[in-house]
């Protein structure tokens, strides 16, 4: 990641937070404008031409937001990034983002590799007792890995938590060499 990345979001979270704005409603902006983003290649086509004024491309940038109705900090993060050239890394300005975000919200986000689909009251669950073993609130993303043969292994920051029958076999084998 670019080190002007982070100063943008950075700066962006500061805003948001001495406004006192909905860091969530924000959020879902943010995404909304990204899905446009991320449906056309003609629009990021026309936002990285350098060819192309700013102010053209900030003139856009407002009729975009005449439909899509961001918040004025939002829409003015984005006339700033259009100015400096720097709004082909948007995406990588959002995440940053939402990691500064969830930090101030106290959430920690967690990685959860199973060797099966788990159903929607399953994952709840585990999400929920992942929790609790964090600490805090957690937003997890899962993964499917059937090499663990069974059980989870949850990745929250840089701990491991492995729960898998891999692990124990692997563990077992290692405590029955090593004796």
């Amino acid at each position: 990641m670019a080190a002007f990345v982070a100063r943008y979001a950075s700066a962006f979270a500061d805003v948001i937070t001495a406004a006192k704005l909905p860091a969530e409603a924000i959020d879902k902006q943010f995404a909304d404008f990204l899905a446009t983003w991320a449906a056309s290649a003609e629009l990021r086509s026309f936002f990285v031409n350098p060819a192309v004024p700013a102010a053209q491309k900030i003139e856009i940038l407002d009729k975009l937001n005449a439909k899509l109705g961001l918040q004025k900090e939002l829409r003015n993060l984005l006339a700033v990034l259009i100015s400096n050239g720097r709004i082909d890394q948007v995406a990588e300005v959002a995440a940053a983002y939402r990691r500064i975000l969830q930090a101030q919200l106290g959430i920690r986000p967690a990685e959860i590799v199973t060797a099966r689909e788990l159903g929607a009251e399953e994952r709840e669950k585990l999400v929920a007792e992942v929790g609790q073993l964090a600490g805090a609130k957690v937003e997890a993303s899962f993964k499917l890995d059937k090499t663990i043969l069974g059980g989870a292994v949850v990745r929250i920051g840089s701990t491991v938590y492995d729960g898998s029958v891999r692990g124990r076999l692997d563990r077992l084998k290692e405590a029955l060499t090593s004796s």
